[in-house]
This record gives C-alpha cells, structure tokens and sequence, in this order.
C-alpha cells in the first residue's frame, strides 16, 4: 500500500479521491484550508471504512508561509510520500490578492502548488507519482508580459483561472524532465462542483441545463487517479486517454526559461536546491 498526500481534500474533487484511495487500503494526508470541513469528510469516510489510514492537516495555499509550515511539519514528523495530488484551486470572481500580495486565483492555481512540490521533493519516494490538477481552458489562454506574476489589467474571472491553469501545465512538463519522479497533469472536464458558479444573474439556468451533464467529481478525478499509478512522464491524463501536449507547447514557449522564471521567484520565498 501507499501514502498520498491531496490538497484541497475536504472539496468534492479531493474528497472523491480521498474515499477512492482509501478505500483501497491507501494512506491517506488530507490538506485541507478548512479544518472542520476536512474532518467531517475525514469522519464519512471511516464510516465505510473504518480500517482506512488518514491524516488531516491544515494547509492554505493563498499563504506562502502556512505552505511552507505545512511541508516542514510533514518533513519533522518523517513522513515518505508515493504521491502528491495538487488539486485543490480557486477561481476568484474579482481581481483580489492574497496575504502574499499576489492575486489569490494565481497564487492558489499555480504558484503555491509549485512551491509546495519543490518543498516535498526530498519526502518524495524516488519513484513517487505528482498529479497536477490542470484545465481544458489552458489550451485557450496566454501567459502575461508580467509572468510568473499575474496581471491586474484586463483580469477577468474565467481569463485568471485559464491563465493560471496554462502556467501550471508548463511548468509540470518541464518538471517531469528534472526529477526521477513521476510528474503529470490530469484534466477533470467539467465537473459538477462548487468552482463552477460564478455568481452571476445566468447561474439558475446553468445549475438547470449546465450541471445535468457535467461529470460527477467521481468520474472527475478518474484521470488524477490514473495518473497517480501510470509510470510516464510529462504527459496529460484527459477521460480515458492520455495525451502529449510537449511538442504543442514547446513550440509556443520556451519550457526551460519559463521553468527558471518561476524557480527564481520561488527562491525568493524559499530556499530550493536547484534542478
């Protein structure tokens, strides 16, 4: 059996992956940014398996330090990880920015998920497997002049969101080439959870027509569960298929420049062994 460690554990993504692998008989860290909500789901879940292993720990990803906190007290209290699901994520209605002073939708999506990996490298097994939660709108957004910082001009709710998707997504291909683990990015689709109201006047006809034919957080995090036991790198785990997007985007960015901007910034906030 293995031990996995979810963000955002105690939402319906992370709390359908979270019975999946326990129920299977998998350790289980639960991250969660609300402690009472993560024990109630932590609590249903051993109700249908009362023999299940999971730990419930607090981690919110709008601050740099409690990311930092959270990886040092996983290291002290020596625990080893055989996977990492970077699923928690946000998508703010309006431009706001977190403690760190950086707009909450980027630095939730992509900058601490980022900082948190590096952070968990060395309780990572050598042969563990990362999941980054990514998005098909990736594929239709464009990284900023201001990169790896977001830009406050022409923000817009779904523009922020799919911004912050792409980075993450780029910054996991060149990832998986440095380090021996196995490093992914899966694509839900669109799920039937909380992040897609994005309350505004049309949101009872989409709860009505829209949400009827959106996947389950079930069927959801298939692809994120796929890719936390499939031995390949860099690849994009979508349905039932798994997809290299390398060659698309290498194309459009340079991955090795964009993969130094991004460690640069996260060593002002930490310091990381270079990879």
């Amino acid at each position: 059996m293995k031990t996995f460690l979810i963000t955002g554990a105690s939402g319906a993504m992370g709390s359908a992956a979270v019975r999946k692998l326990a129920g299977e008989g998998h350790t289980v860290w639960m991250a969660c940014r609300n402690l009472q909500k993560g024990e109630m789901i932590r609590r249903q879940i051993l109700r249908d398996y009362p023999e299940a292993t999971l730990y419930l720990k607090a981690l919110d990803l709008s601050s740099f330090d409690s990311v930092k906190s959270f990886a040092s007290e996983l290291k002290e209290e020596g625990v080893k990880l055989d996977g990492l699901f970077n699923n928690a994520g946000t998508m703010n209605r309006y431009f706001t920015k977190s403690r760190n002073g950086i707009e909450t939708t980027w630095q939730v999506n992509f900058l601490s998920p980022c900082l948190l990996t590096r952070l968990l490298l060395p309780i990572l097994s050598s042969d563990a497997h990362v999941d980054n939660m990514v998005s098909l709108s990736a594929h239709y957004a464009r990284l900023t002049k201001n990169f790896p910082l977001s830009d406050e001009k022409g923000f817009t709710q779904l523009g922020g969101y799919a911004q912050s998707k792409l980075a993450l997504l780029l910054y996991t291909l060149e990832l998986s080439r440095r380090v021996p683990q196995y490093v992914n990015m899966s694509d839900p689709w669109i799920v039937n959870t909380p992040i897609i109201h994005l309350d505004r006047w049309f949101d009872p006809l989409a709860d009505l027509f829209f949400r009827p034919v959106c996947y389950s957080p079930e069927k959801g995090v298939r692809p994120a569960l796929r890719a936390l036991f499939s031995d390949v790198r860099g690849k994009y785990f979508v349905g039932n298929s798994i997809r290299d997007y390398e060659p698309k985007y290498s194309k459009r960015y340079d991955l090795q420049d964009v993969f130094a901007q991004v460690e640069t910034f996260l060593m002002t906030i930490a310091p990381l062994e270079a990879l």
